[in-house]
């Protein structure tokens, strides 16, 4: 409850501060726009999918829309800069590939490291979820650090993740969702279908609003 309401006022603040402050657009840098129309235009939803590495019964990701150009600017600004209000710009796009899976299922947002919620605040999957206005339920939490993922190979990021979370045994059961913001490899999502496997819960799929250039080859 607590986290929750320090991202409510955290979003609060940053709503306001856009309101009072002009902000460029998170997208391209027109300025005193949050997101200009063509930005706006980018994120409709061209959807993509593919199979989680290293999961039986061939789990699948459904991605919104490509992780590259005015998606991925707007991404890591939210990231970077803290501005939760860009999150409701990518709710639809995240919706859409949920639905391309199962319209029914519980959203299990992926966990982020303590490191960085202390950094940022907040947790961009967990912001998407509750967005889109569905069951939502935080199930999986980290149960072992891990290093960066950036820069290294689809078999070093396996290996990285490999049982670092723990599912709650709520989820037993019940069939879900697994949410997060960007894929690349599938790595981090395919050790979150094993730790809801592992507490007993159907996992239908996966869903990201963007995938990235490396997910996609």
């Amino acid at each position: 409850m607590r986290d929750r309401l320090a991202e409510l006022v955290r979003s609060a603040l940053s709503d306001a501060f856009t309101f009072l402050f002009p902000v460029d657009c998170a997208g391209c840098g027109v300025p005193d726009v949050e997101l200009c129309d063509a930005c706006v235009a980018s994120l409709a939803p061209d959807l993509v999918s593919g199979v989680l590495p290293g999961c039986a019964s061939n789990v699948r990701v459904s991605s919104g829309v490509r992780f590259e150009g005015a998606p991925a600017r707007i991404v890591r600004t939210i990231k970077e800069d803290g501005r939760t209000g860009l999150v409701r710009a990518l709710v639809p796009v995240l919706d859409a590939a949920i639905r391309r899976i199962d319209d029914t299922a519980v959203l299990v947002p992926m966990p982020t490291s303590r490191a960085s919620y202390r950094t940022r605040g907040f947790r961009v999957p967990d912001l998407l979820a509750r967005g889109t206005a569905r069951p939502t339920a935080r199930w999986l939490r980290a149960v072992r650090r891990n290093r960066d993922q950036r820069g290294l190979t689809r078999e070093q990021r396996a290996a990285n993740v490999d049982h670092t979370l723990r599912a709650d045994a709520a989820a037993h059961g019940v069939r879900v969702i697994i949410v997060d913001d960007v894929v690349t490899t599938g790595a981090s999502l395919a050790e979150a279908v094993r730790a809801l496997r592992k507490a007993g819960a159907r996992v239908v799929g996966a869903a990201t609003v963007a995938a990235t250039p490396r997910r996609l080859s």
